[in-house]
């Protein structure tokens, strides 16, 4: 039995504005928007190679003892890349607004790309949910 994770959700306030931020600035492909039922919209959106998708939705009701996130509560969402250096260039070209190049040292957080799988960048949604860019010494399908 496989267990993939394929959809996250993200919570947001407005809808068409996410939407606009994930696919100008982060270049995610929005593989569906529909409205599926009166008042209920849901927009799919995945990163560039990733078999894992994002979900903004409105007016999707909760399952069953599923509790609601606030927007902006959602942190630590982690993409990986083979180069952060490009991606940094690429997603800053975007207009997106994220941190510079660090990795872990001695001290705590450091300016700089560390070692292998010791590179990261961060950025924000326009609700505040947090995303962490991770250098990853290959391509998923050769790890």
């Amino acid at each position: 039995m496989e267990y993939t994770l394929e959809v996250v959700q993200i919570p947001v306030s407005d809808v068409d504005r996410a939407k606009d931020f994930y696919a100008d600035r982060c270049g995610f492909k929005v593989d569906l928007d529909q409205q599926v039922a009166p008042g209920i919209r849901i927009v799919q959106i995945t990163p560039p190679g990733s078999r894992c998708s994002i979900a903004l939705e409105e007016g999707m009701p909760r399952t069953p003892g599923q509790k609601s996130m606030e927007p902006g509560s959602l942190q630590g969402l982690q993409v990986c890349v083979t180069d952060i250096e490009a991606a940094h260039a690429e997603l800053r070209a975007r207009g997106l607004d994220l941190s510079e190049i660090m990795h872990v040292g001695a001290s705590g957080w450091e300016p700089g790309k560390g070692e292998t799988w010791n590179s990261f960048a961060t950025f924000s949604d326009p609700d505040g949910n947090g995303w962490i860019i991770q250098e990853a010494p290959a391509p998923l399908s050769e790890r």
